[in-house]
């Protein structure tokens, strides 16, 4: 698995290919979903200058971490293989879950959210960084040639995900 995060961080399609291919990696790739997730919110915490309930930020973070990564995955799959699919498309939620997940490992890095000055800065550049692995992973997944098609289908299966978020915010009344 940690090779498998590596050659993800490294942005090699060649282990998005391999994490596509192997079913038994979705646990994987949730189990890294759960880790990027963990390591952002110890590092909000961190840098909160809040009390905060620490064991009620983290089970309602990882819920909301695996949610958005679960309907992102479906919604991506139905983007890409429904709407802009290519000839070559054939996927499942299962190959862009794990491409998905294994993505996201650039995120880890948002543990140092905390750090004054630069914190915010590492984190900014994780997500930027996931976000171009994401394009790989998606692209490798979709079994397209084009990066520019698989930056299309995150954007618009973006929509989903920040709606869910929003539902769940306002349930917890975050908002508040």
């Amino acid at each position: 698995m940690l090779s498998r995060m590596m050659g993800a961080a490294l942005l090699r399609s060649e282990t998005f290919e391999e994490v596509e291919r192997d079913g038994g990696a979705t646990i994987q790739a949730l189990l890294v979903v759960i880790f990027v997730t963990v390591a952002g919110i110890v590092g909000a915490i961190l840098s909160s200058v809040e009390d905060v309930e620490v064991a009620r930020a983290l089970v309602l973070g990882i819920i909301r971490g695996v949610a958005s990564w679960a309907i992102w995955a479906l919604a991506t799959w139905l983007v890409g293989s429904k709407l802009l699919k290519t000839q070559a498309t054939e996927a499942d939620w299962g190959q862009l879950a794990r491409t998905t997940g294994f993505a996201q490992t650039p995120g880890i890095l948002s543990i140092l959210l905390f750090i004054p000055v630069v914190g915010g800065l590492i984190s900014l550049v994780a997500f930027v960084w996931s976000f171009v692995a994401m394009m790989i992973g998606v692209r490798q997944a979709l079994d397209y040639t084009s990066t520019w098609r698989a930056f299309f289908v995150i954007l618009i299966a973006f929509i989903p995900v920040i709606i869910l978020n929003g539902i769940i915010f306002a349930l917890l009344g975050v908002w508040d």
